[in-house]
């Protein structure tokens, strides 16, 4: 198992707890897809001047929740997990960016944030399952992807200038980049296109490989404007080769509007 990979890495600030959110979900009861082109992004359009950010409690009733994804196990964000995040930086000024996407941080100045994690529950296995299957599904229970979901809101256009600076930053730092916090470091190899995703009023996706005491992994980042708030979705696995989340991905565009 990846442990050592999952303690090491900054590459998102909460991924001890998404983990062990993974694993109690096993006890409840795809390939990547790479290209090299550039990261697509839907036909922007823009916030007015003049529009007021929503605070944390407006975003708290919008993040996506068990009630919108019953198949899926959420576990709230942690204070420690928001202040990693505040405090995660790059070696590459022009990168920081993407490890604040990934470390449930907001990019940018926000008027307000919300953060949540979520990961698919495994497939209830049946009593008469041999010794074997039962201890292959809870494999794949730890294997599973979990995600870890951030919205952040602007005032003005901040939000279309952040996820520019995304969209940016991940021509920028192609050739990759380290990540640091909380007195920990990880090492980014690469950052590509990852499977398009159309939702909200812009979207990109990358994705993220990189390198932890020679054990390589490979992370999926998904960020989605719609109007004034931007919402990010950083995706790993104990497997090492995380999916995209496209049901969070689409759960969450749904009840932006």
């Amino acid at each position: 198992m990846r442990s050592t990979l999952v303690r090491r890495t900054v590459l998102t600030a909460s991924a001890v707890s998404l983990a062990l959110l993974a694993t109690a979900c096993g006890s409840d009861k795809a390939d990547d897809k790479k290209t090299d082109a550039k990261p697509s992004a839907a036909a922007s359009s823009a916030a007015a001047p003049s529009a007021k950010g929503k605070t944390d409690t407006e975003l708290a009733a919008v993040i996506v929740a068990q009630a919108d994804l019953p198949d899926h196990q959420f576990k709230p964000a942690t204070p420690a997990e928001a202040a990693a995040g505040a405090s995660a930086t790059s070696d590459k000024p022009q990168c920081v960016p993407l490890v604040k996407a990934q470390a449930m941080g907001a990019v940018g100045t926000s008027t307000g944030t919300a953060r949540t994690k979520v990961v698919a529950k495994p497939k209830e296995q049946a009593a008469s399952q041999s010794p074997e299957d039962k201890l292959k599904g809870l494999m794949d229970a730890l294997g599973s992807t979990a995600t870890a979901v951030t919205l952040a809101s602007y005032d003005g256009k901040g939000a279309e200038e952040a996820f520019a600076s995304l969209k940016t930053a991940g021509t920028a730092c192609a050739g990759g980049y380290t990540a640091s916090g909380e007195g920990q470091a990880g090492k980014v190899t690469k950052v590509g296109a990852g499977a398009p995703v159309t939702a909200g009023d812009e979207a990109l996706a990358y994705t993220v490989e990189g390198d932890a005491e020679g054990e390589k992994f490979t992370t999926q980042l998904v960020v989605v404007r719609k109007g004034n708030t931007l919402a990010t979705f950083s995706a790993l696995s104990l497997s090492g080769a995380a999916e995209q989340p496209k049901a969070v991905v689409d759960a969450q565009a749904k009840k932006l509007g």
